[in-house]
């Protein structure tokens, strides 16, 4: 009778079903996220007046850094010791199939993103845009930083319809049951983030709407990382681990991969001041 207290959470990992595979939830997620970036990143693009060839190739630069950047950051940060123990392992990381104990392989799909990995490669794939297309960096960092908010609200929707990345046992009124893990109540560390990103998204989009004139100095870049990473970091303390080997550290893997970003935006506003002049 108590569970009724509660948020009952058992969504279908699935929005279609096709046999025994289908579209996943997760999938939609990142697929509504990515593609509102991309057309709010379209608009800053024609709004600042640069060409539509600096904005085409800019997506798969993205798409590919973040998701090899992810998937890698995942398995280095979090599962290094199943991952790097043998060929097999090794294989997995890079490829969306699993090797099973009978020697088959099965499609698995990526089960296994990092966020902070994902920023790492979302910024090796800027770098390589910005090297091949010329573009002053700042300006498309900055343009990163306004977009970046609606995409992470999405992912971790996306983590909520996965029942992944759950909170620690709580009695708060709005805790979640998540069925598919167990009947413990606990805090919705998703939909945490999901609320907060999207309230840093409007913030920051609110921000620029009144001094568009800073773009391509990194304000909106060090807002976007110093506002998403700090929260980040608080957060953490109301999730379980995700990896046994964190009950040793001081802090968890994820606060402690949230720190070199924090500084980083902190950084890029510190040296915004005094930049950028008034154009639109």
């Amino acid at each position: 009778m108590h569970n009724l207290l509660y948020i009952g959470w058992q969504p279908d990992e699935y929005l279609l079903r096709i046999g025994s595979a289908g579209v996943r939830w997760y999938g939609v997620c990142w697929l509504i996220g990515l593609t509102l970036g991309f057309f709010l990143m379209k608009w800053l693009y024609k709004r600042h007046k640069y060409p539509d060839e600096k904005f085409e190739p800019l997506f798969l630069y993205i798409f590919i850094g973040v998701l090899i950047g992810g998937r890698l950051g995942h398995c280095l940060f979090y599962e290094p010791g199943y991952f790097l123990t043998s060929w097999d392992h090794f294989i997995e990381m890079l490829i969306p199939m699993k090797h099973l104990g009978d020697g088959t392989w099965k499609y698995s799909g990526y089960q296994g993103l990092a966020s902070h990995g994902g920023v790492i490669g979302m910024l090796i794939g800027l770098y390589l845009y910005i090297k091949r297309t010329k573009m002053q960096p700042w300006v498309v960092l900055d343009f990163m930083g306004l977009c970046s908010g609606i995409t992470a609200t999405f992912i971790r929707l996306g983590n909520l319809m996965n029942s992944e990345i759950i909170g620690k046992v709580t009695d708060v009124p709005w805790a979640f049951i998540f069925y598919n893990v167990d009947t413990y109540p606990r805090h919705p560390g998703q939909l945490y983030e999901a609320l907060a990103y999207f309230c840093f998204f409007w913030l920051i989009l609110a921000i620029y709407r009144k001094f568009p004139h800073k773009v391509g100095t990194g304000l909106y870049f060090g807002l976007c990382l110093t506002l998403i990473f700090t929260f980040r970091f608080a957060i953490e303390y109301t999730k379980e681990l995700q990896e046994a080997f964190e009950a040793g550290l001081p802090i968890d893997m994820g606060q402690i991969l949230s720190i070199p970003f924090i500084a980083l935006g902190v950084w890029a506003m510190v040296q915004s001041r005094g930049k950028g002049k008034k154009e639109l």
